[in-house]
């Protein structure tokens, strides 16, 4: 297991469960002392990207900061964790090619169970035309063509969106399965 870091970006509409399962894996990549960052889209749009607003070119400004952001951390042996609605396919494939080391998770879930999760009622404003320019209402969301993994959280528990999450990691090398892991030597 080498020490190279990578990029794992979770995608999805607002309230899928993007930043609950990037949270979740941020806990068992520190479990297996990995050098871990996450980036949630919300929280660094207040900081890397405050003044962007919704248009499309600033969407896109915003996707490429996190990615750059990604970039440097996976180069420096870092587990880059970004959950960010990242709408436009055009965008993440950039993305992509600029990480190499990337993971793609779609966090898929149908629109009505959003709108039955939305504790702060946005899906309800932007279906009165209260919010423009919101992604999956009002503003398009791509869907990702062949992404590593699909998260379906409508139909499965937190646990097992992160146990498909987990074995793919392992599956491309970026995780030693559990029984393989070695410290100077030693099986754990």
């Amino acid at each position: 297991m080498s020490d190279r870091g990578f990029t794992v970006w979770f995608t999805g509409l607002s309230g899928a469960g993007k930043t609950t399962i990037a949270h979740r894996l941020e806990q068992v990549l520190r479990e297996r002392a990995l050098k871990v960052e996450v980036l949630d889209g919300d929280v660094v749009r207040t900081h890397l990207s405050k003044g962007l607003g919704y248009s499309k070119e600033d969407r896109d400004t915003h996707i490429r900061r996190v990615g750059f952001v990604c970039h440097l951390l996976a180069r420096n042996g870092v587990a880059a964790i970004a959950a960010a609605i990242s709408p436009y396919r055009e965008i993440r494939d950039e993305v992509r090619a600029q990480n190499g080391d990337f993971v793609e998770v779609y966090v898929k879930c149908p629109l009505e169970v959003l709108q039955q999760r939305d504790v702060k009622g946005l899906y309800a404003k932007a279906l009165r035309g209260e919010i423009p320019n919101f992604t999956g209402v009002s503003d398009p969301y791509e869907e990702p063509l062949d992404p590593e993994v699909v998260l379906e959280t409508d139909r499965e528990t937190e646990e097992e969106s992160l146990a498909k999450v987990v074995a793919k990691l392992e599956e491309l090398g970026y995780l030693a399965p559990v029984g393989e892991r070695t410290v100077v030597g030693t099986e754990l």
